[in-house]
């Protein structure tokens, strides 16, 4: 991280991954209910990354001409980092694996008619009638950064 910032006054005093850390806490040998200023620590210092990284792969983004940030823009950011950028490389794998997956199971057993296709959607069209490259744009719950820090954390129930 570059400079430390200052949380926004909305944030401050609020936890927003203390059942997690708890879970992970636990798991890594620490007590089942560990210390609420160790949950808050850690929960300061991962908000606080996550908000770092935001902020950087922005700024990658606005400086390649970009409005909207892009996966490459997570990885630029996390280059130097080869096993966090490891990992994120095997998330985004594993997600398109469960993608195709996902095809393959998606049935359409029991509709009728043209409903079963569904009505199409018309792209996007950008700034003068170009019509959208389909790039891997970040949209919302579809980024993976959930798990992609951290790994998928669930809480162990004692």
């Amino acid at each position: 991280m570059t400079e430390p910032r200052a949380r926004a006054a909305r944030h401050k005093g609020q936890l927003n991954f203390e059942k997690e850390l708890r879970g992970l806490l636990y798991a890594h040998g620490d007590d089942e209910d560990p210390l609420p200023e160790t949950v808050r620590v850690l929960d300061e210092i991962t908000t606080d990354f996550i908000i770092e990284t935001c902020h950087n792969a922005s700024r990658h983004a606005t400086l390649s001409g970009r409005q909207k940030v892009k996966l490459e823009d997570f990885k630029f950011v996390v280059r130097k980092d080869d096993r966090l950028l490891g990992r994120m490389t095997e998330l985004i794998g594993m997600e398109k694996e469960l993608k195709e997956a996902r095809k393959g199971f998606n049935t359409d057993e029991g509709k009728v008619g043209l409903e079963r296709s569904g009505p199409k959607k018309p792209r996007r069209a950008k700034k003068g009638g170009e019509k959208e490259e389909e790039g891997e744009d970040v949209e919302d719950g579809e980024d993976g950064m959930d798990d992609l820090m951290f790994g998928p954390l669930t809480s162990v129930a004692g």
